[in-house]
């Protein structure tokens, strides 16, 4: 139940309004789109991971809750870092495609929003790391099919006025609505 519900039902780009940014600005490629869905997958997981350890054995023992926010932010940077490393070296293409939204994970609401989300619901270190894999599963599912989507709009003759971010914003809510028809599996 809790893979349907993150992946499909309470899909954290198309429900929940999470990690915008790089949806729209990497998915006009499928190349890129997978790319950036294994980047997020590792990165969230990574992080969602630390953040809980941070959040259980550091933060609540000594009553430093209010800095979870900057903690977390922290985490999430040197864990991009990492990647950002990783894939220079191992793929410098992929690297070069997702130029610019690579470091914007670092702020990437969807990582940090999982992350506060896992503490909030009070997950152990094995239903947060599930639930986290699961989400960035949607998050991939729902990238991969609108760059797919973006692919075949290339090819087809769309009115002028229509062309590039219109046709994809409208494209965005029709592909949420379909996604909102899942909603009574869960």
């Amino acid at each position: 139940m809790m893979f349907i519900g993150a992946v499909l039902v309470n899909n954290v780009i198309l429900a929940q309004f999470l990690g915008v940014c790089p949806f729209m600005g990497v998915s006009g490629k499928m190349s890129t789109a997978i790319g950036m869905s294994a980047a997020i997958l590792f990165v969230m997981t990574l992080s969602t991971i630390a953040t809980s350890l941070f959040q259980n054995y550091l933060l609540i023992p000594f009553g430093l809750e209010y800095l979870q926010t900057i903690l977390f932010i922290l985490i999430i940077a040197a864990l991009v870092q990492i990647v950002e490393i990783i894939l220079k070296k191992v793929s410098p293409s992929l690297y070069q495609a997702l130029g610019i939204f690579l470091p914007l994970l670092t702020t990437n609401c969807a990582i940090l929003g999982v992350a506060i989300m896992v503490t909030l619901k009070d997950f152990g270190l094995i239903d947060a790391t599930l639930f986290t894999i699961f989400t960035a599963t949607g998050f991939g599912v729902a990238i991969i099919i609108f760059a797919g989507i973006r692919e075949q709009l290339e090819l087809v003759d769309i009115p002028k006025g229509m062309k590039g971010m219109p046709i994809a914003l409208i494209t965005v809510g029709i592909l949420a609505m379909a996604f909102m028809g899942f909603a009574n599996l869960v």
